[in-house]
């Protein structure tokens, strides 16, 4: 069996009937996904899905793209939805400077402030970090007190030095479709040297589709070409690496059920 430590289901209008999109994802042997709000509307939507539908739970937070749409009194509002049963982690949360004309102050800011939020919550923190590793390296030391319900990179891009350091702060590595790529070299080493124990696995649909479905719309039903790449890269028998990820999912995510 397959967990999908993230994914945004919550686009309403990307992947048709929601109902058929799950019966498939449990014909493919995917029973947990994880839908991560990006901004309280998502959250909040990611949060009912978590009602609805037995397979999925969620995370709450506002992504670093996405702070500008943040209003007075909404991180009280995540607070509250991840008060409900399904309710995992803050996230996705994180820094991005990817773009143009990005505010790093304001991202920073808002990152620290999730980071509090999560602290208060006693909920571990899905992290995003592009183009941005020594800012989230530092905010992440300097906050290394508001960690102890852990966290995870998602979707990592770094190298395995990057990587390191981010283990050495008690977070989890996850690896989604890009680790299949055939220009992953970097990938392919973190995948080898991150702890059996501290792996783990996701689509971030409906972005990056795995090999060889690269460019199409990505779904949970993909997350195990992501297990049999890391299978095929640590040297492990896929069945035991896919226990491993799911024993591992359930220790950081101790409300996922």
């Amino acid at each position: 069996m397959y967990i999908d430590t993230h994914a945004h289901l919550n686009y309403e209008d990307r992947y048709g009937d929601t109902d058929a999109l799950l019966r498939r994802i449990a014909e493919r042997g995917v029973e947990r996904v994880i839908n991560v709000g990006w901004d309280l509307p998502s959250s909040e939507l990611a949060a009912r899905m978590a009602e609805q539908y037995p397979a999925c739970a969620f995370a709450a937070g506002f992504h670093p793209s996405d702070i500008g749409k943040a209003r007075d009194g909404d991180l009280s509002r995540i607070a509250a939805l991840l008060e409900r049963p399904k309710g995992v982690a803050v996230g996705e949360i994180g820094l991005d400077y990817h773009y143009e004309n990005t505010d790093a102050c304001a991202q920073k800011h808002m990152f620290c402030a999730q980071l509090e939020l999560a602290e208060a919550c006693k909920l571990p923190v899905i992290i995003h970090s592009r183009d941005a590793a020594a800012d989230t390296l530092s905010i992440l030391r300097e906050n290394r007190h508001r960690l102890q319900c852990g966290g995870v990179m998602h979707c990592f891009s770094g190298s395995p030095e990057t990587a390191k350091e981010y283990l050495k702060l008690g977070l989890y590595i996850s690896f989604a479709g890009p680790v299949t790529f055939k220009n992953a070299r970097r990938l392919d080493e973190v995948a080898k040297i991150v702890p059996a124990d501290r792996i783990l696995a996701e689509t971030d649909s409906p972005y990056l589709a795995p090999e060889p479905l690269r460019g199409t719309l990505n779904t949970p039903e993909n997350v195990p070409l992501v297990y049999a790449k890391l299978a095929q890269l640590r040297g492990e028998e896929p069945e035991a690496l896919a226990a491993q990820i799911c024993r591992n999912a359930h220790a950081l995510f101790r409300k996922l059920h």
